[in-house]
Order: C-alpha cells, then sequence, then structure tokens
C-alpha cells in the first residue's frame, strides 16, 4: 500500500515538474525575437478544444429552414391551390354522414354514459355487499369488453361514419376503458383495505381493548382530520365518478389535489392557444399531408423504392410538424385548461421527452397520464403478481399497441396490424437505441430517437393509405392517380 502510495507521489512531482519547464520555456520563447505567435490549440470543432458557443451556425439553421420552407409553401401553392376549407371542419368533426341526415358519432358519444352508470351501479352493490365479489368482477369485465368492442362493431357495420367522427368516438371510449379500469381497481383496493380491518378490529383482544380506549384521544384527531378527506364507500357516486372522467389524469384517486381559483389570464392563454393550435393543425394536415400521401399511392403500390423513398421524406416534415402541434395543444393546451377548469391541481402531463437518448426514456416522458395509468395499473400488479419485469414492460407495450391499433384501424375500417407492430418494434429498437447510446454517446442515441419519430409515423401513414385504397376501391383506383 505504501509502495502505491509513493508511486503516485512520485508521478505527481515528475507532472508538476514537467509543467514547471513548460511553463520556463513559453517565457523564454515569448522573449525571443522572431516575436512568436504559435502555442498548442486544438481546432475548434474538436471536442477536446472545449469550444460550445454555436448560437451562429443555430440561427443558420434556423434561417436556412425558414428559407426552404417558405419555398416549399410557395411551391405547393402553385401545384394544389388553397386547399384548405374550415366550413367543412364542422361537419367532419361531428361525423356527419354523407347524406346530412344523421350524426352517428355524436350517438355513440352520448351512448358512453351507459357503460359508465353500469360500472357506478356495480360498485355501489359491491361496496353494499349485495353482489358478490366474483358476480361484480365479472360484470366490470364484460361490460369493459362491450365498452371497447362496441364502437368496432357499430362502425364497421354502419355506413357514414366520417374518418374524424370515427377516431374521435374510438379516442373517446379507449380513455373511458382506461379510466374505469382505474375506477374499478381502486374501488377493489379500498374495498379489500376495508374488510381487512374489520377483520383486525374482530380479532383484538380485551387487552388490545383497553389499549385503544387509551388512544381515544388521538383517534379523535385523527377521525377530524379524516373527515376533511373523502373515504370510501362515500366517494360512489355520480358526481365524484363524472368529475374523474372529465379531470386530465387515467388515475382514480378518492381526493384529487386540488387548486383554490381560475387564473382568468391563463385560461385565457389556454383556450387561445387551443384554437389557434388546431387551425395550425388543419392547415397543415388540408394543404400539406394529404396531397403529399395521395402522391405516395402509385410508388408505393409499384414498389418504386426511391420514388417511395421520395415521398416518405417529402410527407415527413409537415407530419412532424402536425404531430409537434398536436402535441402542444392536447399536452400542455387542453389539459391545462381542463385542470383550470376543474381546480385539478396536478399539471404534469409530459417530462423533457425531447431530450430522451433512448426510447424507453421517451416513452416514460412523453405522455405521462399514460405512463402512470399502465406502472399503476398494469406493471406493478404484474410484478406483485410474480412476473417478471421483462414480462411486465412487454404487457405495457402491447396495451399499448392495441389502442394504437384501435384507434387507427376501427375508423379507416381497414383491419391491419402496422400500427400494432409499430408499437411492439419498440421493443427491439429500445435495445439497439441504447446500445447506440451505451457505445457512441448521449447525442446519438437522442438521434436515434428522433428518426424513429420523424420518419416511423409517415411510413405507417403511407402504409394504412394504401390499405385503405386497396379495401375500399380495389386497384382499379390507381389508376385515377396515374397522372400525379
Amino acid at each position: 500500500m505504501s509502495e502505491h502510495v509513493e508511486g503516485i507521489r512520485r508521478r505527481t512531482r515528475s507532472v508538476t515538474r514537467a509543467e514547471e519547464i513548460t511553463a520556463e520555456e513559453n517565457k523564454v520563447r515569448r522573449k525571443q525575437p522572431d516575436k512568436p505567435c504559435h502555442k498548442p490549440r486544438d481546432s475548434l470543432f474538436s471536442w477536446a478544444s472545449g469550444f460550445d458557443n454555436f448560437t451562429g451556425f443555430v440561427n443558420w439553421a434556423f434561417l436556412l429552414l425558414s428559407i426552404g420552407g417558405i419555398r416549399l409553401l410557395l411551391e405547393n401553392f402553385i401545384k394544389y391551390g388553397i386547399r384548405i376549407d374550415p366550413i367543412q371542419w364542422f361537419l367532419i368533426l361531428t361525423g356527419q354522414d354523407e347524406s346530412g341526415s344523421e350524426h352517428p358519432s355524436l350517438v355513440l358519444i352520448l351512448y358512453s354514459c351507459v357503460p359508465v352508470v353500469l360500472c357506478l351501479l356495480t360498485e355501489k352493490g359491491l361496496a353494499a355487499e349485495i353482489i358478490q365479489s366474483s358476480l361484480g368482477m365479472t360484470v366490470h369485465i364484460t361490460n369493459l369488453l362491450v365498452l371497447i368492442l362496441l364502437p368496432m362493431i357499430i362502425i364497421h357495420i354502419k355506413d357514414g361514419f366520417s374518418l374524424v367522427g370515427a377516431s374521435c368516438v374510438t379516442t373517446l371510449y379507449s380513455i373511458l376503458f382506461l379510466k374505469l379500469w382505474s375506477y374499478v381497481q381502486v374501488n377493489m383496493w379500498c374495498r379489500t383495505a376495508r374488510q381487512t380491518h374489520k377483520l383486525r378490529r374482530q380479532s383484538l383482544s380485551s387487552t388490545d381493548l383497553k389499549k385503544c380506549k387509551s388512544n381515544k384521544l388521538e383517534q379523535n384527531k385523527e377521525k377530524k382530520d379524516l373527515k376533511k378527506l373523502v373515504q370510501y364507500p362515500d366517494n360512489l357516486n355520480l358526481k365524484d365518478l363524472y368529475y374523474f372522467l372529465c379531470v386530465p389524469t387515467l388515475c382514480y384517486e378518492l381526493n384529487f389535489p386540488r387548486t383554490d381559483r381560475i387564473r382568468k389570464r391563463f385560461l385565457m392563454k389556454r383556450i387561445f392557444e387551443v384554437l389557434i393550435g388546431v387551425q395550425i393543425t388543419f392547415c397543415i394536415i388540408q394543404q400539406y399531408m394529404i396531397p403529399s400521401v395521395k402522391n405516395s399511392l402509385i410508388p408505393f403500390s409499384n414498389m418504386d423504392y426511391t420514388r417511395a423513398t421520395e415521398r416518405l421524406l417529402k410527407l415527413a416534415i409537415p407530419n412532424h410538424l402536425a404531430w409537434l402541434c398536436m402535441f402542444y395543444v392536447v399536452f400542455h393546451s387542453w389539459l391545462n385548461l381542463l385542470g383550470e377548469i376543474l381546480h385539478f391541481a396536478d399539471r404534469s402531463f409530459y417530462d423533457d421527452w425531447w431530450n430522451a437518448n433512448n426510447m424507453d426514456t421517451f416513452w416514460r416522458k412523453w405522455n405521462l397520464p399514460v405512463h402512470r395509468w399502465a406502472v399503476r395499473h398494469l406493471y406493478f400488479p404484474m410484478i406483485d403478481m410474480g412476473y417478471s419485469k421483462f414480462i411486465g414492460g412487454v404487457a405495457v407495450f402491447f396495451i399499448s399497441a392495441f389502442f394504437h391499433e384501435y384507434m387507427v384501424s376501427v375508423p379507416l375500417k381497414t383491419y391491419k396490424i402496422w400500427a400494432f407492430m409499430g408499437m411492439m418494434g419498440q421493443i427491439p429498437l429500445s435495445f439497439v437505441s441504447k446500445y447506440v447510446e451505451r457505445t457512441y454517446g448521449l447525442r446519438f442515441g437522442n438521434l436515434v430517437f428522433w428518426s424513429s419519430i420523424i420518419l416511423g409515423q409517415p411510413l405507417c401513414i403511407m402504409m394504412y393509405y394504401h390499405d385503405y385504397i386497396m379495401v375500399r376501391y380495389g386497384e382499379s383506383l390507381l389508376e385515377d392517380y396515374s397522372h400525379v
């Protein structure tokens, strides 16, 4: 040990001596008549230089992107004209059919009250011990299965659903499914805790009862504190349930954190952002994405990889801009708007997903309401049941993949598995991104994440559009697009 310490000291002295010699040489060189101007330095683009001020390049990149964006904007207007049609947006969003006589999407949205009320009545029966636990859980499972399968059957059988209207229905029913799952599971936890508490009280001995009486003052104080909070089964009412269905969370609690007041200026900003953000998103979709998707049909059908790749890259930019706009509108503006109106205090809807160095980090950060639901109601319960962490993670991705496919295939009436495979493909992609992160550093791991987001979505859109045209209209329609 002493030899090791002595070796370190000798190396330290030698390094110090070398620095002193170098300093003396530099002093001598500066006194030379040739006026030396060189010294050991690295180029600024070298990592060893320590230089990190690239503000000028950032400004250059934004200016170049702006010029390129303006050119694409002019090219789009010259080629397609003005495609934005705000008058049709209301009819599309309400799900009005082609004849204009029915609104099937609104009918399904109104029907969503039925499984909600049935779930509440079942919970009341279980709390009052009128319904046996096994029967109650059977009713809940049946109710949830009917809830998720009903839109699939109705939209497939009945004509007249618009694409956006059907998408709104499937999105609403998916959210309702996850919320009712959480509602049922949390009430089951509370019911189990109440039964456990009853059994403990019944098993108390006389000595324990005397001790409980001696702590009567403390118990009374705790009861006063508990009176301020809602206790099971007092939470089983329509007001509490519909408050949970409206607040921006998928995880049920008996007592949500609340704010004291509504900030009017904050509320007006969020309303303005929602209105403007939705308009911008629809403009991007109508003006840029729809023509690019249509133009990709022929190259994609003919397996012309060069032109299909060009169409993919052309679609990637507007699709990514629309995705970013939708993210901001939904996860910041809309959810904060709901939280402010409903006095919901937990506004953590996303984390810094843009800095993710691998796909696992992205999926944990970009949609916190879904992440919390998956961890609380699926992942940890499976771990408690004895399953491994890997199996729990696969189950989370499987449920997410199902709902991604559900919200795409059902409105399109094109039952493919591209969205499902895309989500399940995140599991091997996660290993790849982690390998890149470990091998090449955080920066390259972040590049893998961004590449998958920017290129994966437009590829999926092109595949679904191709299959949608083939299923609905057949190959004969390809001739109508051959001139594009």
